[in-house]
């Protein structure tokens, strides 16, 4: 029987956020809060952007612990939102910079249209506000969610997201990301390993969650978050399942976002069932620091 261990765990962390996109944490002070955790090998994958890893990278060996290049690229497939983060791919990569790029400019023009939304419902200064928490200027939903917060019309972040900013409610707006085939095509150039993020957040039925993921075996997709900061336990032993089936490579990740907001803290994640393969079986140098 497939059991998760809950014996806390785990000294690696393959899927976080700094300020560069919607983290509360700058890149330096998430390293150290996930050293402070007991991570040893960490993971940034901001949306949609690198330009955070130098600055961590740098924190990360002054602490001793192991840093992978890392980025969470949004895609479009079948007008569904899906997520998928590169590992161990190398930031200076023309191509893949250029792709996110690509897709940092339609997130400004989006979320023009999403103040637009609030403003026709009388909340007015979305867009600036939601500035003030982008630091990088990649704006992002959890941006305009803060603002709406600071300006009363929520309690928290998570109240937001069940009024606001989701299909059928103000602010959300409909847009096109990148396609599954560039993405996948920007992280295999860059020398990296592609992996779905947060599977069991995707409403696409069972049929579609079987063709996307087929299609993604079949552009080159090698792994899967099992593993995830908002993953129940059924959930992750589901996706167990999936990767032994399709012979995925397992990831492991809190989606950390920072204090208050995140599923769960760095650190506190189940290990792999073992009938998983880790996405970091080949990498020696983590394995060094692992065992």
């Amino acid at each position: 029987m497939m059991v998760l261990t809950e014996a806390l765990t785990f000294m690696i962390d393959l899927h976080s956020h700094s300020t560069i996109s919607d983290g509360l944490l700058s890149p330096s002070a998430l390293v150290q809060h996930a050293f402070s955790r007991g991570i040893k090998v960490l993971s940034l994958t901001d949306h949609d952007d690198v330009e955070g890893l130098k600055e961590a990278d740098s924190e990360a060996k002054l602490l001793g612990m192991h840093l992978i290049h890392g980025v969470e690229i949004s895609v479009t497939w079948k007008k569904s939102t899906i997520h998928i983060v590169g590992l161990n791919v190398d930031s200076q990569n023309k191509t893949l910079l250029e792709g996110l790029a690509s897709i940092r400019e339609g997130r400004f023009e989006r979320a023009k249209q999403m103040a637009a939304s609030l403003d026709g419902v009388g909340i007015k200064g979305s867009l600036e506000g939601a500035l003030k928490y982008a630091k990088s200027g990649i704006l992002g939903r959890t941006h305009f969610a803060r603002f709406l917060v600071e300006a009363g019309h929520a309690k928290d972040v998570k109240t937001v997201f069940k009024n606001y900013l989701v299909k059928g409610k103000p602010g959300f707006v409909e847009h096109t990301w990148t396609n599954l085939e560039s993405a996948l095509s920007w992280i295999r150039q860059s020398g990296g390993i592609a992996a779905i993020a947060h599977p069991a957040r995707y409403d696409l039925g069972k049929n579609n969650l079987l063709a996307f993921l087929n299609e993604f075996k079949e552009l080159g997709g090698e792994g899967i978050e099992v593993i995830s900061g908002s993953h129940t336990t059924e959930q992750s032993l589901k996706f167990a399942r999936i990767a032994e089936e399709f012979e995925f490579l397992a990831s492991v990740g809190s989606d950390y976002h920072g204090p208050g907001i995140s599923y769960r803290e760095m650190g506190s994640l189940p290990k792999l069932p073992e009938t998983c393969v880790p996405i970091w079986k080949n990498w020696n140098e983590v394995n060094a620091l692992l065992n």
